[in-house]
């Protein structure tokens, strides 16, 4: 018999890479829906060209997933999310806007052995994230990558 999960705690270890770090708590709603939220923070300069400088952004992320193969929160889906944020530059001149972004993805959510989350997506996104002449702003390729636990 498979475990039957009802709720996810995940980090997405690809959107340290770029700068934010978040953390996302998931639960069905549904046999084929699922929602999470968790804080999103942009923290540090990332690899992406163009998107570094002196600035933070701290807010929330919200995301909706339908599962149109198994059960939420596992098997494949599509998912849209967005995160809101207040972002800053810790300049002398300090600058502060409201940034975020939207993503629009497809993936598939596995939960192996007790109960190790591993997902994965990929989609489009657009960005309107920054202050000042920092940020990243404009459409973008997506991704979503999870490690985390199911319970």
């Amino acid at each position: 018999m498979v475990p039957d999960f009802a709720w996810t705690v995940t980090v997405d270890p690809l959107t340290w890479a770029i700068g934010f770090a978040h953390v996302q708590v998931e639960t069905r709603v549904g046999p084929h829906f699922s929602v999470y939220a968790g804080p999103s923070v942009r923290a540090f300069d990332g690899i992406l060209a163009g998107t570094n400088g002196p600035y933070v952004g701290v807010g929330a992320e919200v995301g909706v997933r339908g599962f149109f193969w198994g059960e939420a929160p596992r098997g494949g889906w599509g998912m849209v999310r967005g995160v809101l944020a207040s972002v800053s530059t810790g300049s002398p001149q300090a600058a502060s806007a409201l940034g975020g972004y939207t993503s629009a993805l497809v993936g598939y959510t596995g939960v192996l052995g007790p109960g190790l989350v591993l997902s994965g997506g990929l989609g489009v996104s657009y960005f309107d994230y920054g202050v000042a002449d920092y940020g990243v702003h404009g459409v973008a390729p997506a991704a979503h990558t999870a490690v985390g636990w199911a319970f």
